[in-house]
């Protein structure tokens, strides 16, 4: 397996992580069993940078991915996260929270569902507007001192909060969503982290699965998942959106491999510090993405694909107006 290093001076993470969320959440039905064993297979094949939250589920997530790294902790480098709250019995509430009481008894409860008694990297989900993240931040250097975290990060932030972040411990990773259609860390979170010499961790580099080409209706979507109520899904965006479906597809047929691994490619081949984390259920699903470690791409060929894809490419926001106020905190 190749590895990357999170950063300037981080620890080193397989060069694909799996981001675990749609096991437990967001993506319709799901089975823990087929999940477990998804998960003993990644790490079988040398993944071992796995991404959870306490949000997904929520709770139940990160209890699963406790269950399949049973016995195989000295394998894995375990990220989770917290800051959002959510209510079992209220599926759609949410709650911004990172004061200091909080994010200790978040720690805490995490590490037991877990089963572990550390985390490698432990995310703030979302910054809470309402405490200055010196403080959050200074909690959560806290548990670093306490030995119950290793390393830190941050989940969708602006550039200033992460210098702010970084002033008061350092920073390993920022996670955000990254692919060819979303391309907004581009405008000065990259370069920040680069500067800083902290880690770019990419999620949904396969755009949720669209720009694999297997979503061809939004009919294909279950009744519960969240893509419903996304409006990059929805509508004149959905149909505009599948042009740069049918643009991967070429562009992938032309280098010979497939639209998911010609998108992971791409993200792989931005920076040596990012991670992308693309999810799946699926061992057919995850071999595929591992494919993209054999595809790289000429100075060219990037050029053609980033004229293809400009940075507004995608129609739609990423999240409801909503969800999008809670980004770049």
């Amino acid at each position: 397996m190749n590895t990357r290093r999170l950063g300037r001076d981080g620890p080193e993470v397989s060069a694909l992580g799996l981001g675990c969320m749609g096991m437990s959440d967001f993506y319709g039905s799901h089975d823990d069993a087929t999940s477990e064993a998804l998960i003993g297979a990644a790490l079988d094949r040398g993944v071992n940078f796995l991404d959870t939250a306490d949000a997904y589920g929520p709770f139940s997530n990160e209890e699963l991915v406790g269950r399949a790294i049973r016995g195989r902790r000295g394998e894995v480098f375990l990220a989770t996260k917290f800051g959002i709250e959510r209510d079992p019995a209220d599926p759609k509430g949410r709650r911004i929270n990172g004061r200091p009481d909080y994010v200790r008894r978040a720690c805490d409860a995490s590490l037991r569902r877990l089963g572990v008694d550390h985390i490698d990297l432990y995310y703030q989900h979302r910054v809470d507007r309402n405490v200055p993240i010196e403080e959050t931040v200074g909690t959560m250097a806290d548990l670093v001192r306490a030995g119950k975290v290793r390393h830190l990060g941050l989940s969708e932030v602006a550039p200033g909060t992460l210098r702010r972040a970084h002033a008061v411990h350092p920073i390993t990773a920022v996670q955000s969503e990254y692919s060819l259609w979303t391309r907004d860390p581009e405008d000065d979170v990259l370069d920040t982290c680069a500067e800083l010499g902290v880690g770019f961790v990419a999620y949904s580099p396969l755009g949720r699965g669209f720009l694999t080409g297997a979503i061809r209706s939004p009919a294909d979507f279950e009744p519960d998942d969240y893509r419903r109520s996304s409006p990059r899904f929805q509508g004149e965006h959905f149909e505009k959106n599948l042009a740069l479906v049918a643009t991967v597809r070429e562009l992938a047929t032309a280098k010979g491999c497939t639209p998911a691994q010609l998108a992971l490619a791409w993200v792989l081949g931005r920076d040596p510090h990012i991670v992308p984390i693309p999810g799946t259920r699926r061992l057919a699903r995850l071999e595929e993405n591992l494919g993209a470690l054999q595809v790289t791409l000429a100075v060219e060929e990037r050029k053609h694909i980033d004229a293809l894809f400009p940075p507004d490419a995608a129609s739609g926001t990423r999240y409801a107006e909503n969800m999008m106020g809670l980004v770049r905190g």
